[in-house]
Order: C-alpha cells, then structure tokens, then sequence
C-alpha cells in the first residue's frame, strides 16, 4: 500500500490513496475581464464522496464507486479507512473500488488517523469509530484543529463511547469506542447535516432505534445512501430513524457532480457581461439548492435542463446567463440548505443593485476560517460596503476595485473572490490558495478554459 504523498502517475492497475502536495503559498492573480462561456464540468460531490466510501467500508463485499471527487479532503477519508482495514483502489477516471468489511470489521488502526483539512471525513468517521471495541485517535491540520467538535462529542458521549479532546472540544479526539452503543432520540441543537449524519452512522451499531430530530431540514445524502446500501431508514416530521445492526450490501452507483463546485461559475457567469455556460451533470439534491432558490430571488436566469436520476440523487444539466441582479434578503428557511455557497452568494451580493441581508449563519463562524469575517474583510478590501454582524452582514452592490484578498486558506473564499476579479476595476490577487485541491482540484484549469482570466503563483 503506497503513502499518501506528491501525486504519482497512476498505473493500468490503479492506486491506493495517492494524493497531492498543498502548495499552502500558492496564490491567484486575476485580471478583469474575459467572459465565461462554453461547458464546464466541476468534479464529483464531496458530501456524496465522504459518505460513499465510508458506507461503502461498513457494507459487505465489494463497493465500486465512479465519479468519486478525488480531491484532498476525500482522499484523506480514504488513507483513514485504509488505517482501519478498508482496502480502497482509485483507478483511472474517478472510479473507485472499496473492499467493505461489515459493521464490525474494522481493525484497530496502529497509528494517529490524520484527517488533514477534511472536518467532513473526521465527524463522519469519528460516529463509525465510537461505535468499534477498540480505541483510536483522530487529528488534523492547524485549521482542523481550531473547529470545534462538541456538536459530535456530546452525543457520541450519550451513546456510550467515552472521547478525550483538547479544551474546548478541539480536535484531537481521542476515542474509546464502545460496541453495542446505546440509542438515543436526540435532538440537534442546531440543523447541521454532519452532526445528524454523525449520529445516524453510529446508530448502526446501537441496541435499538437511533432518531434524530433536526430544526430545520438539512442535507440528506446520507439518508438516500443508507437506503441504497440496503439499511431501512424513516423519515417522519423532521426526524430520521435508523435501526442499529441492519446488514449493509456492497454496490454499484455513480456520484453527481458538486452543487457547490457548480455554484462559483454560475455566479461567475451571473455577473460576468455577457457570459454564458451549461454545467452538465450537476446534483440538485433539493436539499443541497438553497443557494439556486437565492439566487433566482435575486433575478437569476438559471436554466434546469435533462432532470434525471443517478444512484437515487437527482441530477440536471445548469445552463446560466449574465443578468442584473437585484439585492434580496435572504429568507431564512434557505440558510441551511445554503450555507456552503454564501462565499460565493457574497460576491454576487456585492454585484446587485441594492442590499443584501445575510443572517442566520453564524455557523460560517466555525468552517475551514472564521468565514463571515473573511467575507466580510475581502469584500472591504475591495472597496465593497459591508456591515458585519455576529451571525451575518449586510452587503451594499458596487463595483470591486482591484487589490490584495487574504483567503485564510480557506478554499471556498479563495474561489469566491477568483470570481470577483473578473469584473474588478483592476486586478485580484487572492493569497493562501493551495487549500482549494481540498475541494475542486483543477479549478484553474478548469476556469482559465471557460475564460477566466486567472494565473497561479507560487511564492
């Protein structure tokens, strides 16, 4: 089994959890101009990718996945799972193929299972851990390590499983696991799709009925995923069951391409003057298209085209035009299925007319960075009026200078304001950049080829 480290050419054979080297010092300079035109293809779903491979580790027999999203954060999932006993093989053209062991066939790991950025892959696994005989100890990069994870701990502790971490519920975690756990009826504090997925994974090696009741609806990827790997799951008036010691089957299916990977060129097309661009193949999970609802309040022309099914997601093609946007205040029943793309909602903000509310999201506060400050900081940086507030802003439309955005190695920040200089008065430069591999390997490629007009520096 080879190490995860500088990407090595892949053979006829396949690999096992090759990755890439974070340039953290990579930077993106953006000149205005240059419309966005042609097809773009963004890469598959990372939500879907998480979930896909850990289940596909928990079912029996094998699992073969295509279209899975090989981008750092998923792959750092993947060298975890191989840790724990899971033979995963990524091969030619995003397809992989996974080796379940069963709900209890993971073996104890003989060593630290880093987790680097990815705060998806270390809540997710960290359920499926407190619910294994044996202890483990997770941990990840500097900014994994400032994201709190109270809101996994604290239910994790009610089923039984016994976890240490830093002070204040910092990663690490260290995870004396627990098989049978106990079930729960919990009730999450706030609508939080890992922290529900979190609890329902560890249900699956509880003595009962595991149900979580959530505020407000949030993304159910993994309750379509348990049901397609076999595991009844009911879903009745906000609250989601699952049965604890239900056999999960190995299978076939295919991975959409990422609603949120997707969002940074329709709104890069939006506010482009005469851009145009067909995303094909895209989710649209309605549980995942807040930002498309937001968007269309704000005047968008978005096209939703070939509605099909895939694997048990929906999936369409997105075609975009440029148009005026007009600023909204955004309901609030749209913030959780949103709260991913409001980096990218803030750059289309600071181009409509008029003002935009944001409230409601104080949960950015804890993401890869303290993400409404960096919103906030940025969108000033390039001379847009922005009044900040505990759990949200106001953004006031004008037109961004050029200037220096600092994206705290955030990659969706990072992207967001790639976007914005397109249609600056001069040009951006976005620092800290090499985190967006965590998400969207290839994004410059991939928005040079649509005519972005970006470079990449190394510093």
């Amino acid at each position: 089994m080879s190490t995860l480290g500088k990407r090595e050419p892949r053979s006829k054979r396949g690999r096992l959890f090759k990755g890439t080297t974070i340039d953290v010092g990579m930077n993106f300079l953006v000149t205005p101009g240059g419309a966005l035109h042609g097809e773009v293809e963004v890469p598959g779903d990372k939500s879907i990718s998480h979930r896909a491979l850990i289940l596909s580790a928990l079912a029996e027999g094998p699992s073969e996945v295509t279209g899975l999203l090989e981008g750092d954060d998923v792959l750092a999932t993947a060298r975890a799972l191989g840790r724990v006993g899971v033979k995963i093989d990524i091969t030619e053209g995003e397809r992989c193929r996974v080796q379940g062991l069963g709900l209890t066939g993971l073996t104890p790991p003989t060593a630290t299972l880093d987790f680097g950025n990815s705060g998806t892959g270390f809540r997710l696994l960290s359920a499926v851990l407190a619910g294994q005989p044996f202890s483990s100890t997770l941990t990840g990069d500097h900014s994994l390590r400032k994201r709190p994870m109270t809101r996994i701990i604290d239910p994790l502790t009610l089923m039984g499983a016994t976890i240490n971490s830093g002070k204040g519920g910092y990663p690490p975690l260290n995870i004396f696991g627990r098989y049978p756990l106990s079930s729960i009826e919990y009730e999450l504090p706030i609508a939080s799709a890992q922290t529900k997925s979190a609890v329902l994974l560890a249900g699956l090696n509880a003595n009962g009925v595991t149900r979580v009741r959530e505020p407000a609806q949030t993304r159910d990827h993994t309750e379509n995923m348990l049901i397609g790997f076999g595991c009844p799951v009911e879903v009745s008036d906000g609250v989601i069951s699952v049965c604890g010691g239900a056999r999960l089957s190995g299978r076939m299916f295919s991975i959409p391409r990422d609603f949120s990977s997707a969002a940074f060129f329709l709104v890069g097309a939006l506010i482009g003057p005469e851009s145009e661009l067909t995303l094909p193949g895209v989710g649209v999970n309605p549980t995942r298209t807040g930002a498309l609802d937001i968007l269309r309040l704000m005047g968008a022309d978005i096209q939703i085209m070939n509605h099909r099914n895939v694997a048990g997601e929906p999936v369409a093609d997105l075609k975009v035009v440029a148009c005026r946007l007009k600023g909204v205040d955004v309901p609030s029943a749209l913030v959780a299925l949103a709260i991913d793309e409001f980096p990218v909602l803030a750059i289309a903000a600071a181009c409509a007319d008029g003002k935009t509310s944001i409230t409601g999201v104080r949960e950015l506060r804890v993401k890869e960075s303290d993400r409404i400050r960096s919103i906030v900081d940025g969108l000033r940086a390039l001379a847009i009026d922005v009044e900040e507030y505990s759990d949200g802003m106001t953004i006031t439309g004008g037109r961004f200078s050029g200037g220096k955005v600092d994206s705290c190695g955030d990659h969706r920040i990072a992207m967001a304001f790639a976007l914005a200089g397109s249609v600056s008065r001069g040009p951006v430069r976005v620092m800290d950049c090499g985190l967006v591999q965590t998400s969207f390997p290839g994004f410059s490629d991939v928005a040079r080829k649509a005519g972005l007009r970006l470079e990449v520096e190394s510093s």
